[in-house]
């Protein structure tokens, strides 16, 4: 364990101070798209933005215990964790109750806790811990392809709660972390060619036995494409998303005017809120946070690749890809280019489970770079 003040002076200081403007940014944002749904639901307009403060200052409180600590430790705690929210996933299929057709939240108290959330986190630090420890048996594919048989077992709890937007999230993490670990390239070949098979074996067995993991409900969603030719069935939710775009133009129609949150934007404070803000704040302010969003990965990738560890590295590519993947998810889909799957976007939805979970990642990845940074100066 490292004194905090000491390892507060190594902390990245452009991603930390970009991390804490878009936090902000967000919350503002949050409190101007959810002040109408909030006011309409008989509660106070200003419900939704105390919340998400809550939950910012708890998630940093958090988040500086952990900086303490060194990675390793991360790594090792993380096998703990890994099968304890294993557990509580096949839980909440057992004893679990539908919220928005999913059991994937568990209540506690005025609360509820997203499991699937913090699954993504813990895989990243997980993964980087095992290679790490395998780090002299890379040559062997069945060692290699643990993370991946694990990785492939909690997305398919996740798609049984069911949560398609989660779970191709998920897959598509451990997917990228496993491409980013430094192994021979036969043998990354034919771990792919392995889980492909099993895939495809478990494909034909559904088929055969007449089911199918993704309900009809579900299957709808992949009818995106022109949502606006049924404004009034599937396409309601893109469509609108459209409309709020168009009508912010470049400029935008100027912060708290949103004309689509008036409860024609289905949750604008979470999934939708960047239509909201394009809607208020213009295109410009639209590809601005594009931008940022870009920074922040081109800050981890750099930091993962002054790592003295496959460790770090591993923790900051696994980070980079969960932030890639939520924005990417989200765009798409409100871009009418994929499905809608309900997948927050960084620092600006609401949601308290995502925004300690990104905050710890975002943790983990200075940590990294503290002790990179530590051993530079021990090292001159």
């Amino acid at each position: 364990m490292t004194k905090q003040k000491h390892v507060l002076r190594y902390v990245d200081k452009p991603l930390l101070i970009l991390s804490i403007i878009l936090f902000l940014f967000g919350l503002v944002m949050i409190f101007s798209a959810s002040n109408v749904t909030s006011y309409m639901n008989g509660g106070s307009a200003y419900s939704y933005f105390i919340r998400q403060a809550v939950f910012l200052v708890i998630s940093a409180i958090i988040c500086l215990i952990i900086m303490k600590f060194n990675t390793k430790m991360y790594g090792i705690l993380s096998h703990v964790l890994l099968f304890g929210v294993i557990a509580v996933l096949v839980l909440l299929l057992i004893y679990g109750k539908a919220t928005n057709y999913a059991i994937s939240w568990i209540r506690i108290g005025s609360m509820t806790i997203q499991p699937s959330e913090f699954a993504k986190v813990i895989m990243i630090v997980w993964m980087a811990r095992y290679y790490e420890m395998n780090e002299k048996k890379l040559n062997n594919w069945l060692i290699c392809s643990v993370p991946l048989l694990v990785g492939m077992g909690i997305t398919f709890l996740i798609v049984c709660q069911p949560d398609l937007g989660t779970a191709i999230i998920f897959a598509l993490l451990v997917g990228s972390i496993f491409l980013s670990v430094p192994m021979p390239k036969q043998v990354k070949r034919n771990i792919i060619f392995f889980i492909i098979l099993i895939v495809l074996g478990v494909a034909a067995f559904l088929l055969m036995a007449g089911k199918s993991l993704i309900q009809e409900r579900q299957l709808e969603r992949f009818n995106f494409l022109r949502p606006c030719d049924r404004l009034l069935d599937t396409g309601n939710q893109v469509c609108n998303g459209y409309i709020a775009i168009n009508n912010g133009g470049l400029t935008g129609i100027g912060l708290g005017n949103s004309t689509q949150k008036y409860l024609y934007l289905p949750y604008p404070y979470t999934d939708f809120i960047y239509a909201v803000i394009v809607e208020e704040l213009g295109v410009l302010v639209g590809i601005l946070l594009i931008i940022a969003y870009m920074y922040v990965l081109y800050r981890i990738i750099k930091i993962g690749k002054a790592s003295y560890t496959n460790r770090g590295a591993i923790i900051c590519y696994g980070v980079a890809a969960y932030i890639f993947l939520h924005v990417a998810v989200n765009l798409l889909g409100l871009f009418g280019l994929m499905p809608m799957t309900g997948v927050p976007l960084p620092f600006v939805s609401y949601g308290g489970s995502f925004t300690l979970c990104l905050m710890v990642a975002l943790t983990f990845v200075q940590r990294v770079h503290i002790e990179t940074k530590i051993r530079e100066l021990k090292m001159r």
